[in-house]
């Protein structure tokens, strides 16, 4: 009867004994699957890309990769510098309904050499206080008396800078070449016809544009006013489907 009892002790022992050992086997297996996905994750967010502390040289041909807060975006344009240092004799005066310019002193006894020049390069800018500055600038000197024994002789470096603003791909800086060019067509009348044939190739290409078809079939026609018979020819030479005033 105690052999019995003894060896029943056993069997018990060793079944409890069992599944102690069946329950750190397990415990164990899911601690190593526990460190083998914790070393995949961090594998996985450890990528070469993360890690690497130098650029590669490539990287300096993506945009992405400059720092918008570098030197290369603190450079000012040329305008902008000129602004900057007082080379342009205006001052921007913010209003409450409109902004307008305040000149230190008046346009008409300003020289155009080289202002109406620089205000023209102005045009192309695309931020404030230099877009306002240099449209409304070139506007306002054109509008001096004797404007046009000015701005004949320099219709020579006018034009190729109109020319840059027309061929620009940003839309509000082609509308301030395109109202630049009609106020000094009004100025120089058939003088500008000379010229013309430079400035109607960008004409002709933003006329594919149907928001841009009405303000430059408009600015055709005042070119065509302000530069008679010898600028119709010109026009309808570059643009066939351009449609006469006089018609």
């Amino acid at each position: 009867m105690q052999k019995s009892e003894c060896h029943g002790g056993v069997q018990l022992r060793n079944r409890v004994t069992g599944n102690c050992d069946q329950r750190i086997s397990s415990s164990t297996q899911i601690k190593n699957r526990t460190t083998v996905q914790r070393s995949k994750s961090s594998s996985s967010t450890s990528s070469p890309e993360s890690t690497r502390k130098h650029p590669r040289p490539s990287d300096k041909l993506n945009p992405k990769t400059i720092n918008p807060f570098g030197e290369q975006s603190r450079t000012p344009s040329a305008f902008a510098a000129i602004y900057s240092k007082g080379g342009i004799p205006c001052r921007l005066v913010h209003g409450s309904v409109k902004h307008r310019l305040q000149w230190e002193c008046p346009p008409e006894n300003l020289p155009f050499d080289p202002l109406l020049i620089t205000l023209a390069e102005g045009l192309r800018e695309t931020k404030h206080p230099y877009t306002f500055v240099s449209k409304e600038g070139f506007r306002e000197l054109l509008l001096v008396q004797g404007a046009a024994d000015k701005a004949v002789p320099l219709l020579p470096r006018l034009i190729p800078v109109l020319k840059a603003a027309l061929a620009h791909s940003d839309d509000e800086v082609f509308e301030r070449g395109l109202n630049a060019l009609v106020q000094l067509s009004v100025v120089v009348g058939p003088s500008l016809n000379d010229h013309l044939k430079h400035l109607l190739t960008s004409l002709s290409k933003r006329l594919r544009d149907k928001k841009f078809k009405e303000p430059i079939t408009s600015a055709l026609q005042k070119l065509e006013q302000h530069g008679g018979s010898g600028s119709l020819i010109i026009i309808k030479a570059k643009i066939p489907t351009y449609c006469s005033i006089c018609c």
